[in-house]
């Protein structure tokens, strides 16, 4: 149940949004474009991000790229 602890876990990587133009949920209320976002944990899908309401989410990779540094 690693979900339970998601937001104390140590951050993996750091990714940019890169849009908010989603073809069926709405993801610009909890997403920021040119915004970075902590990655919490990946799958080859998803990231898994803590998002502008301070919750860890699953999004579809698509919607960033990796951010320099």
């Amino acid at each position: 149940m690693i979900h339970l602890n998601w937001n104390e876990r140590k951050t993996r990587k750091q990714v940019t949004c890169v849009h908010t133009n989603a073809e069926k949920y709405v993801v610009e209320n909890v997403l920021t474009k040119g915004q970075v976002y902590d990655v919490k944990n990946e799958t080859e899908e998803f990231y898994f991000v803590v998002d502008n309401k301070g919750r860890v989410s699953g999004f579809y990779k698509d919607y960033f790229e990796e951010a320099n540094g």
